[in-house]
């Protein structure tokens, strides 16, 4: 159950990050470092290419594809050649812009160096109806990625490292053979990591 919870949260923190990500196009692989208030952080791998992106977990038997192009997110079981498909709500599509949706404002904090990357850090106020959030954003600007991100408040933080360039295609496609499987309910999220719409 506790790896199940782990998972559910990791999903979730998964997709508001393809939300976070929509406004920037990428190529590449990284180790996704995910920490949140009171727990213990985890590391998961993360490949991206364009708007697709592939999640994979330590420990599970599962990885994740998230497809816009396809209005779609597979949740793939290679262990039982099996896989979930998720629609994705096209009012929820992520916009392709430079400026991310519901940011307000940015300030320039300083330059710091994260894994070895030169970094700019940028508080940012994100507005989401009547709720208004900040968070901390890293910008790498030797390869124009935000390298790391955290909640001001310190309840959550994603850091990449051991980025490197993608090439493979096939990861963001599902695997020949694979059935469909139906959606089981899904457990209800509880208190404490769920990071606002990231930028």
């Amino acid at each position: 159950m506790m790896r199940r919870g782990l998972f559910t949260a990791a999903l979730s923190v998964f997709i508001l990050l393809v939300w976070s990500l929509c406004a920037f196009s990428f190529e590449l692989s990284a180790d996704m470092v995910t920490t949140g208030k009171g727990t213990q952080s985890y590391t998961s791998k993360m490949y991206l290419k364009g708007e697709k992106y592939r999640m994979e977990m330590p420990g599970q038997h599962q990885y994740t594809i998230f497809r816009p192009d396809k209005k779609i997110m597979w949740i793939v079981r290679p262990d039982e050649k099996s896989y979930m498909e998720i629609p994705i709500d096209p009012k929820q599509k992520p916009r392709v812009e430079s400026k991310p949706a519901g940011e307000v404002s940015r300030k320039l904090l300083g330059s710091e160096t994260i894994n070895g990357h030169p970094a700019q850090k940028y508080e940012i106020t994100v507005k989401e109806g009547s709720k208004t959030d900040k968070l901390y954003q890293w910008m790498a600007t030797d390869i124009n990625f935000p390298i790391k991100m955290a909640a001001i408040d310190g309840s959550w933080s994603i850091e990449y490292k051991n980025i490197k360039t993608l090439a493979a295609d096939n990861l963001f496609d599902l695997p020949a053979g694979y059935k469909k499987m139906s959606i089981p309910a899904m457990p209800a999220m509880g208190g404490g990591m769920q990071p606002p719409r990231m930028p």
